[in-house]
């Protein structure tokens, strides 16, 4: 059996990297939304994009990526060891935001038409479904 600090380490490692993988993907989705939003209403600041991201409807779906960064930050930031357990489901529950599906809730079907138009989403998500194979 491993030393239970080198397991920490290990898990922390890989969360990290995770998170990583998630805010590329958080920022290529961002852009897409971005310029479609651009298309309609005209050029955005960073400032007004941010805006955006917290409050207009065309942008909420990212939210719950923005969620699972966020939940990624609180079990790398806790003070006692998070179980196999929580991990594993945590896991579970990124695997199933991440499948793109033109029928399913409304991430599902922005995200599947993301992964049909930009071959970045592809590779991105590509990476975080290696990682993730990776921590079964």
């Amino acid at each position: 059996m491993s030393d239970p600090l080198q397991q920490r380490i290990k898990q922390h490692q890989h969360l990290n990297e995770l998170r990583l993988k998630l805010l590329r993907l958080h920022k290529l989705l961002l852009e897409m939304e971005r310029s479609s939003y651009e298309q309609g209403q005209g050029k955005v600041s960073k400032g007004q994009l941010l805006q955006l991201l917290i409050g207009h409807e065309q942008f909420a779906w990212l939210h719950q990526l923005s969620e699972i960064v966020v939940q990624i930050d609180e079990l790398l930031d806790a003070d006692e060891p998070t179980t196999a357990e929580t991990i594993a489901t945590f896991l579970v529950d990124v695997r199933t935001l991440l499948t793109p599906n033109a029928e399913g809730n409304a991430f599902a079907m922005k995200y599947d038409a993301a992964f049909q138009s930009n071959p970045d989403v592809i590779l991105a998500h590509a990476d975080i479904v290696t990682l993730l194979a990776s921590s079964t």
